[in-house]
């Protein structure tokens, strides 16, 4: 198959053909830090995280970017609460962006800051004036949404219907109200810095523009982020980036769905708003990862216990599978691989791919592996003697799909500490020497730090809760 993506710009599936064949440039929109991220925010995370491996999985090379906002209205409106000053909040924040990143198995990437490019932003502002699509203003600068006349057409909207249906900031510095701010002239105290139009700093949706085209270029392969951010912002971005280059910003423009708690929107005043720091306190990673893979990226995924529940225990599933095989392995016999394993296991893998290049349909994805599960289950059931190929190609399988998704238990997670392997050498020596008390009171024990002990025909093994 071919793999297709959803085009928000057109409504409809197309054909992925990147601009330069073999490599994929990508920029999703990152936090601004002023605050932890909440799973809300980790949807998009998460999500185009599975995009980048995906497409590396096909033999792309893929050059990603997620920018962060380390400075606007909200994160000096926190620092003026807390006392310090807006690049330590940002130095905070983007720490803990980081470190929650890295907690939710997402890729190493490009992370550019918007203070480590004013001077971009200010090239492209002054570029966009010296065109005349950007006027200054009372010390700021404007975008004439006149003057680029397709403005709207990312989120199909034109001018007229924003004039009565968005909220738009009632300004009488602007020649025309659905115009928006480039550049913001600083008030007293506020951080700013050098423009020709005087001390201050850029307007939220100029910042992508110009570090999209300076890190990967006037037009890009996917631009992607939450569908919240169709207008204004990348609206917005369209409509600079498109006045300023005469080229298209992004050939693919891809948007993932809202994520609510128990049916309703995450905010502050209902107090349901739950935060990456948190959900890693009641999951592990791998489980809020499944979670967020489960429903398809552009429908609405609805977050509650019971849905947590679910990814704990299909995760349970996929992880005593593939703990099974690896169990085998170790007392199989040389050989290559069955022809019944071949079979399933070349099935698994087409369907896998087929689901992944229908617009990364992780939910049907996720199914292909329990497929692999179902058929790998029933394959060591009906076989006391298994050959090494046979096994070593289905976890070669389980590998490549969780390459793609990141769901199952991480190497070196499964390792046990010096304590509890002597416990279980202990236990053995008891078993040897007939000492069912102490056997089971080390099964006990072990229980007690969550490990699960099984005899099996094999063997001893183990498995955590």
């Amino acid at each position: 198959m071919t793999l297709k993506v959803y085009n928000t710009m057109h409504r409809a599936k197309e054909t992925f053909e990147p601009l330069e064949p073999g490599k994929v440039r990508m920029y999703v929109c990152g936090p601004t830090v002023y605050n932890y991220i909440h799973i809300g925010n980790a949807r998009p995370v998460i999500f185009f995280d599975v995009v980048r491996r995906y497409l590396e999985y096909t033999g792309y090379r893929v050059t990603y970017v997620v920018n962060v906002t380390d400075v606007d209205d909200k994160m000096i409106r926190r620092a003026q609460e807390e006392g310090t000053s807006v690049p330590e909040v940002a130095e905070r924040y983007i720490q803990a962006f980081l470190e929650d990143s890295r907690a939710l198995g997402v890729k190493e990437t490009l992370h550019p800051r918007v203070t480590d490019n004013i001077r971009e932003i200010v090239d492209f502002i002054q570029g966009l004036v010296d065109k005349g699509f950007a006027y200054p203003s009372g010390g700021d600068v404007y975008f004439s949404t006149l003057k680029f006349a397709e403005y709207g057409k990312l989120s199909q909207q034109n001018l007229e219907e924003l004039q009565f249906g968005i909220r738009i900031e009632v300004d009488e510095r602007k020649e025309h109200a659905e115009d928006f701010v480039l550049w913001k002239g600083a008030k007293p105290g506020e951080i700013a810095w050098p423009s020709p139009w005087g001390d201050g700093r850029p307007g939220w949706h100029i910042e992508c523009s110009a570090m999209a085209r300076k890190y990967l270029g006037n037009t890009i392969d996917i631009h992607g982020g939450g569908q919240d951010l169709t207008f204004p912002h990348h609206e917005c971005e369209v409509a600079q980036s498109e006045a300023l280059n005469n080229q298209p910003l992004a050939r693919y423009w891809m948007h993932n769905g809202y994520l609510n708690m128990n049916n309703e929107k995450m905010s502050k005043s209902i107090g349901n708003v739950l935060n990456v720091r948190d959900i890693l306190g009641i999951a592990k990673p791998q489980e809020f990862r499944f979670v967020i893979l489960s429903t398809h990226y552009r429908n609405p995924l609805n977050y509650n216990d019971e849905v947590l529940e679910q990814a704990k225990n299909g995760l349970e599933r996929l992880n005593n599978s593939v703990a099974n095989v690896k169990h085998r392995l170790s007392a199989a016999a040389e050989g290559p691989a069955d022809d019944e394993v071949l079979a399933f296991t070349v099935r698994a893998s087409e369907q896998f791919v087929a689901k992944m290049d229908d617009d990364f349909n992780t939910p049907d994805a996720i199914t292909a592996m329990f497929e692999l599960v179902s058929d790998t289950n029933r394959y060591l059931g009906q076989n006391e003697s298994v050959t090494k190929g046979s096994l070593e190609a289905i976890l070669r399988l389980f590998q490549e799909m969780d390459g793609v998704l990141g769901i199952l238990t991480a190497e070196g997670e499964d390792l046990l500490d010096a304590e509890i392997e002597a416990l279980i050498a202990e236990r053995a020596e008891a078993r040897k020497a007939k000492n069912w008390a102490r056997s089971d009171e080390i099964r006990d024990l072990l229980t007690a730090k969550g490990i699960l002990l099984e005899d099996t025909p094999q063997g001893m093994r183990w498995k955590r809760k």
